[in-house]
């Protein structure tokens, strides 16, 4: 009899032990396929992050190998502009504060802006200085031709204020859209002298040159970036700007003349 109750106990074991159902779907973890970020990013930014945006846009593709990052630069207060007109974007990142200020005022940014970054003014002249340009004093002689942004733009906006710290009244040949434009009037030589920000006389290498003024320290210019309210891929833009305002991030632009905020 002992026997039998045994045989039957362990019959009885092996019928429960196969009644037992395997974990579902829902409990198990998910795979690194299903959790990784897809499609595309489009990324409305200031042109001064034109090259430091380009880098990093292509090791954030790296990692995230399902997602295309698109960008678009342009000076700042036109990619408000074209923002707040309807434009379809997920990340914009100003050089200014003031820029911002126009979408957030919009109701387009999705949370609070965070500075990731700051640039300052430097005075960029073709190589050799042709037009003798020693200071900031230069900008205010009507002989020389001069370049600087339109005012609406950050760069514009930060060299009225250094202007005005310095007492003086500039006498600009053209007024470009963004830092961009003036920087390429040094390049091609067609100006002797633009204000444009430290971050675009290194980019530019051996082709133009940089001369510090003391006054550009009353006008550093902030960048803030954020994810907009419309944002199509928003998972994909909240990592895109963790990316940039993570240790990548500053590594790229720190190595472009940034500095941390």
């Amino acid at each position: 009899m002992r026997k039998s109750f045994i045989a039957v106990g362990a019959a009885a074991l092996l019928l429960l032990a196969g009644c037992q159902s395997a974990p579902t779907a829902a409990t198990t973890a998910p795979t690194a396929t299903e959790d990784a970020l897809s499609g595309e990013v489009a990324v409305f930014a200031a042109a001064s992050l034109t090259g430091s945006f380009e880098e990093l846009a292509a090791d954030f593709e790296a990692e995230h190998p399902g997602v295309t990052v698109t960008l678009n630069f342009g000076g700042s207060s036109a990619l408000a502009e074209q923002i707040t007109s309807g434009a379809p974007a997920d990340v914009f990142a100003a050089a200014s504060p003031a820029t911002m200020q126009t979408v957030v005022d919009a109701g387009d940014a999705a949370g609070e802006p965070e500075v990731f970054v700051t640039n300052i003014l430097e005075i960029a002249v073709p190589t050799g200085n042709p037009g003798g340009v020693e200071g900031l004093a230069d900008f205010a002689d009507e002989s020389r031709t001069i370049a600087l942004c339109a005012p609406e733009v950050p760069c514009g906006a930060a060299s009225e204020k250094v202007f005005a710290a310095a007492g003086l009244t500039p006498a600009p040949d053209t007024l470009e859209q963004d830092v961009k434009a003036a920087l390429t009037k040094v390049r091609l030589g067609e100006v002797d002298a633009a204000l444009v920000y430290r971050t675009d006389v290194l980019a530019a290498g051996d082709e133009v040159e940089g001369i510090e003024f003391a006054e550009a320290e009353g006008a550093i210019n902030d960048y803030p970036i954020v994810r907009l309210t419309e944002s199509p891929n928003p998972d994909a833009a909240d990592a895109f700007i963790a990316f940039i305002r993570g240790e990548r991030g500053a590594e790229v632009l720190g190595a472009a003349g940034f500095s941390a905020p």
